[in-house]
Order: C-alpha cells, then structure tokens, then sequence
C-alpha cells in the first residue's frame, strides 16, 4: 500500500477501507457497503471486496459499524407551517399527504413522527430520514433539514439544489390550465392571489403569465397573500375599494379563491357573471361552497405515498430522483 501501513506495508497499523479502495481503484463508501452485504453493490464485486480485504488483513470494526448502521425504523414528517385560527392542522393540507405517507411507511414497517420546523430546529427527534412538507420562504425551512446531514425528501418545487429529491405537482401547468380556462371564457382583466415567495406559488403564477403571452388577456395585478379565506378576503376588499376593475382571479389555493367569492358577492358582484374565480387544490369544500369552485386537482394522497417510498430509498442507500405529479382542472360554476 502507498502508506506502508498494515500486513502489505510491513508496518503495524491495520488497514482501512480507504486501503483497500486504493488498491481496488474503487471508491470508498463502495467497499463500505460491500463489506455490509449492501445490495447496491453487485455480487461480483462484493466478493472481490471482501476477498481483497481478507487478504490484506482487514478487520471490520463491528461495534463502529453497528453505531453507523443504527436504524430507528422512525422517518421524521415535519411540517413547515405554523398553527393558527386561520389555517388549522386539522385541513386538507396537510392531512391528505399525511394520510398517503403514513400508509405507506406502516405498509413498509416504519414509524412516523410528526412535528413542525420550529421544533424540529429545537428538538430534533432520533429519525432515519425526513420528509419536509413545505420548503418555506426563500427555501429556508428545506436548508435547515438538509443541515441536518439525514436523508430527507421535499414536498414542493424543485427550487433548490440539483441533488435535492423533491415531489409535487406540476404547478407552472397549473397555472397554464387556470389561464386557458379564463380566456376560454372572455376573461381579460385578471388578478393573481398569492405569496410567490413559496417556490410552488411562484411556478403558478409563472405558468399562467406564460399562457397569456401573446394574448389580449393580462395579469392587471398580483397581490401577496397567505394560504387563507382570510387572506383572500381582504385582498380582493381591499382591490374593490380602490376601484380596480377585473374580471378573473386565479388564487394560489383554494381557501384564497374561498375567501375572494365572499369578498366579490358582498360588494354586490356576481360570481362568475361579473368575475370568474379559479382556485389550486380541489380541497373538499371546493365542491360545496356557493358557487361551486373551479380549480387545478392536485393529488395529496399519491404525493404522500411517493415522499414516502422515496425517502426510504434514500435511507436504504438507492437512489431517487424528483417526481413532477401531473394536474387537472375541474371546472366547476365560479
């Protein structure tokens, strides 16, 4: 060996599995998971590793390797949003992609634990890996779970590092659907509702801007608002009062359209004869409130299944890669 440690070097030192990478030409989290009967590692060369290793008087360190090896059989579901009266836990999102992850750990003999970033930061719970639904503003909450060093997925858009193993929806057709179906209907003068700082709220509105190019249609305004009925209320209150005219309204998620309906109606305007509203999401109450809300369906159920089977491969040493989920609109009366 180079270093003129171990039985070949004649010195005292035993060999590392770096020795028996350099003496391979192999890397060395190869002969690491050779040496642990890793899968990922094919038969033939797993064999050569560890036949290599003999011969050179290798001795793996089983205490060493059994605290590397530890698995909690527990994923960490950390939610990036704060609790409050406007937007409750208990809503669609996130308890849809709950539903979908915790069925798919249970069904693979795993653990869920569940907190918020906030606690997470605080106290971080012994995990495997994480799944972060929600990547947070600027992608903050997504840069601290990766300072983590743990394997861990996001739900969102795919805004972040190259590497980075993300699952949502495709929101930028999203938002080309919304734009299609409003010009569809002779709507010109439209008005987007919705904090762009979130990277998929940001994908939405670049999908619809990019369907209306070339158009008589045109986004008159944009308003930043949070993931609320609440939100959406006061934006659109606040626009009629100032006396801006507009005729559509595509909202970042359908709480925002929710609350927008109640605005427009009690300023005396008709839904959709004077304005028509499409939403993000397709929640439950989309298809009860008055009118009926239009909006893109995004499918939670299977996005909390794919978080799920991505970050126990990424757990167990595979690789995995982004997974764009396809969207629909579902027209509705508003």
């Amino acid at each position: 060996m180079a270093n003129g440690t171990g039985p070949l070097g004649g010195g005292n030192a035993r060999p590392t599995m770096a020795d028996i990478a350099r003496e391979l030409g192999v890397a060395k989290i190869t002969v690491s998971r050779a040496l642990s009967d890793s899968p990922t590692v094919k038969e033939s060369t797993r064999r050569l590793i560890r036949d290599t290793a003999e011969r050179m008087g290798y001795r793996l360190n089983i205490s060493a390797r059994n605290l590397r090896q530890q698995r909690t059989r527990t994923i960490a579901v950390v939610i990036e949003m704060a609790p409050s009266h406007d937007r409750l836990m208990s809503e669609p999102y996130p308890l849809s992609l709950l539903g979908g992850i915790m069925q798919e750990l249970t069904a693979a003999g795993q653990n869920m634990v569940l907190t918020t970033i906030e606690l997470f930061a605080q106290h971080p719970p012994s995990a495997d890996g994480v799944i972060l639904l929600g990547q947070g503003v600027h992608d903050d909450a997504a840069a601290a779970i990766e300072a983590t060093g743990l394997p861990y997925v996001v739900w969102g858009a795919a805004h972040g590092p190259p590497g980075r193993v993300v699952v949502g929806s495709d929101n930028r057709a999203g938002g080309r659907l919304a734009a299609d179906y409003l010009r569809a209907r002779g709507r010109r003068a439209l008005l987007f509702l919705g904090e762009t700082q979130h990277g998929e709220v940001e994908d939405r509105l670049q999908g619809f801007a990019d369907a209306l190019k070339g158009s008589d249609a045109a986004v008159i305004d944009r308003i930043a608002c949070a993931f609320t009925a609440a939100a959406g209320r006061e934006a659109v209150d606040r626009l009629l009062a100032e006396g801006t005219a507009f005729d559509g309204v595509f909202a970042a998620s359908d709480a925002i359209a929710m609350g927008a309906i109640e605005a427009l109606q009690a300023r005396g305007l008709s839904v959709p004869g004077d304005v028509s509203v499409v939403g993000f999401d397709d929640s439950p109450g989309a298809a009860i409130v008055s009118p009926k809300l239009t909006t893109i369906r995004q499918d939670w159920a299977v996005g909390g299944e794919l978080l799920a089977k991505k970050v126990l491969d990424l757990v167990a040493g595979k690789g995995a890669d982004s997974r764009a989920m396809s969207v629909e609109l579902v027209a509705r009366e508003s």
